[in-house]
């Protein structure tokens, strides 16, 4: 069995490789760079050069292939290259499935986003649930975009696409907003911005199982959710600190007041090299519920999560282990104090600006 993969050089997509090669599938990956043709490689695939965006660089590696996995994605918040992110999520998905109808690939596995419901408001839905915005993020809105206007149509006109959609993904390597938070809390947070903000959580060797799952019992046409279970993150902090038995923040701002202060978040940005999770996208999404239910994967794949406390623990160990690398380079102390600049600057913007407005008024 020949599979075509997209995104194989990423965080999910390695992963993904991985498991395909355990199978017995012979990998053809796309890579962009003599870097990534060299993970490709060092994985066991054959590295095809191109890229998502140009049709024909694809053409030759997924010719013959029996499934397509197009993974590949801009995944970034509040990042100053977000004009790329309708090139590459909605050109490159709709140039990418499209080769792959065309060539006649019987199953194509097209990887979507719980991202694209956005803020649920406390919602747990499932794939039935539609809602067409507003969205906090590039990332969000794009994704969106290629789910509903490219990979939906092309459904309609015939082509053999099994959609996945993914929550949060964590674990080792982990490059996401996760990881982002998980390394903020291991080098001791000082305070934790919006505790009401709720992503789920699956690890990502159980998401890349699914992919495999949906393409080799998935039904055509039909959406899967990998979802883990849904935490908020004030309990997600709590329990990270029962986990390594460091202390969790006593601080804990309320979502309510650090939004307004979202735009003053992306002036601090122009000034100081803010992290992602304090930048103005992360900043306006604090409080939103990203929370969907697998219900139909577990039960029409049998997919299934590994328990939280196990994956958490093997996430927490890779970071103590690169923690101590970056302690040598002396980042983490510098994130830190910017993190807490970052924070005062944002809620003494925001009294100013309450204060202003109160003043205005009387």
């Amino acid at each position: 069995m020949k599979a075509f993969v997209t995104g194989g050089t990423g965080f999910l997509g390695r992963h993904l490789i991985r498991q395909l090669i355990e199978k017995g599938y012979e990998v053809h990956a796309l890579a962009r760079s003599a870097e990534g043709q060299a993970v490709v490689t060092a994985l066991g695939a054959a590295p095809v050069s191109g890229d998502i965006t140009d049709a024909e660089s694809m053409r030759e590696g997924m010719v013959g292939s029996d499934v397509v996995f197009h993974l590949a994605a801009w995944y970034k918040l509040g990042a100053p290259d977000w004009m790329k992110a309708e090139a590459i999520n909605v050109g490159g998905t709709r140039k990418t499935l499209r080769l792959a109808h065309e060539l006649g690939v019987p199953k194509i596995v097209y990887t979507s986003t719980v991202a694209v419901f956005g803020d649920t408001h406390g919602e747990l839905v499932d794939e039935s649930y539609y809602k067409a915005g507003p969205f906090v993020s590039e990332y969000d809105r794009t994704k969106w975009l290629a789910h509903y206007k490219v990979a939906l149509p092309l459904i309609a006109k015939g082509a053999p696409i099994i959609i996945v959609m993914p929550g949060g993904i964590y674990g080792p390597g982990d490059t996401s907003i996760i990881a982002d938070m998980m390394r903020f809390f291991y080098r001791g947070a000082p305070a934790l911005p919006g505790p009401s903000t709720t992503l789920t959580y699956a690890h990502v060797d159980d998401v890349a199982a699914g992919h495999i799952m949906a393409a080799e019992k998935g039904k055509i046409g039909e959406s899967y959710i990998l979802a883990g279970p849904a935490i908020p993150m004030g309990e997600m902090f709590d329990f990270w600190a029962y986990l390594t038995g460091k202390r969790a923040p006593l601080l804990r701002i309320p979502a309510s007041l650090l939004k307004p202060s979202a735009p003053v978040m992306g002036n601090v940005a122009v000034v100081v090299n803010l992290p992602p999770m304090f930048s103005e996208e992360a900043t306006a999404a604090l409080g939103a519920t990203y929370m969907a239910r697998s219900d139909k994967a577990r039960a029409q794949l049998g997919w299934e999560t590994r328990p939280l406390q196990t994956g958490m623990l093997d996430t927490f160990a890779w970071i103590a282990e690169t923690e101590a690398q970056r302690a040598l380079e002396q980042q983490p102390e510098r994130e830190k104090r910017l993190a807490v600049i970052a924070l005062a600057a944002a809620f003494l913007l925001f009294l100013y600006w309450v204060g202003w407005r109160k003043q205005r008024k009387s």
